[in-house]
């Protein structure tokens, strides 16, 4: 193992491949479905998650505890590590980055905790590079600035076709001023500052994507910029919108199409779409 350790949670949305390549410990969140409780990425599936909503069966989330953190910090120490960085979901919409730094309080190595204010792939590219810094040669505190500095420049974009999901899991945050109206508007939404907030209403589920796509390539610019499409049940709406992005984002470096995990998707519920736009600082 590297000198330091690189920890997340499941809801950065980060891929098998991306996970082994950067020797990522990757902390799950737990998913009720009905009365049984899962770890994300076991039987609780994005899949499973969407047929649990379509079919009104009750579906919550809960964070992992810090005892669940502590240990990894300490298998890294066993594994060699002088230092962790733990990179986690905004602490204003969960409590796991709360359990990563009372855990950190207690490990026997040094523990670097960042709340990356986002979630999904906004946190994803924040883990990468903190990776990426501590391939170069990094400290932990280095690893852990450059995280944050990603996340603080990255932004979250997002469709949802309902925000009944958002508003039972609390989550809606300065959205709810949509809520009277939210059976006669496609809500558009983003994240900022850690917490959910409105951006435009539109009339249309095609306006919305059309409109979500356009407000992708402003936040892109001419900057060099790692892109992820996020869906919920909406692969071919995510393809679609991947497509025109490739095509319109003149300094696109990356872009990822990927399905929100369980958690997330708990949330947002089916045909959620969104963009997270991550410019790659210093180039």
């Amino acid at each position: 193992m590297s000198r330091v350790a690189l920890v997340t949670d499941s809801t950065a949305s980060l891929s098998a491949d991306l996970v082994a390549i950067h020797d990522i410990t990757v902390i799950p969140l737990q998913v009720v479905i009905g009365t049984n409780s899962y770890d994300e990425g076991t039987e609780a599936t994005p899949e499973a998650v969407a047929r649990a909503l379509r079919a009104k069966i009750p579906v919550s989330t809960s964070r992992p505890g810090p005892p669940t953190f502590l240990r990894a910090y300490e298998r890294a120490a066993e594994a060699g590590a002088e230092a962790v960085v733990s990179v986690h979901l905004s602490g204003d919409m969960s409590g796991t980055y709360e359990s990563a730094s009372l855990a950190a309080a207690d490990a026997s190595i040094p523990v670097e905790t960042v709340d990356s204010r986002h979630l999904g792939m906004a946190t994803g590219f924040a883990v990468i590079t903190a990776a990426d810094a501590l391939a170069q040669g990094a400290g932990a505190p280095e690893a852990a600035a450059a995280a944050r500095a990603r996340a603080a420049a990255t932004s979250a974009l997002f469709y949802v076709d309902t925000l009944e999901y958002l508003r039972r899991g609390g989550r809606i945050g300065a959205a709810a001023a949509f809520v009277g109206s939210a059976l006669a508007v496609k809500p558009l939404l983003k994240v900022d500052d850690g917490r959910i907030g409105p951006l435009e209403k539109v009339r249309t589920s095609s306006r919305a994507v059309s409109r979500l796509e356009d407000l992708a390539v402003e936040a892109a610019g001419d900057l060099q910029v790692d892109l992820a499409v996020h869906h919920l049940a909406s692969p071919d709406c995510a393809s679609t919108l991947a497509d025109r992005l490739r095509n319109r984002v003149p300094g696109l470096h990356s872009l990822l199409v990927c399905e929100v995990g369980a958690v997330i998707g708990a949330h947002v519920g089916p045909g959620m779409l969104g963009v997270v736009v991550a410019p790659r600082l210093g180039e």
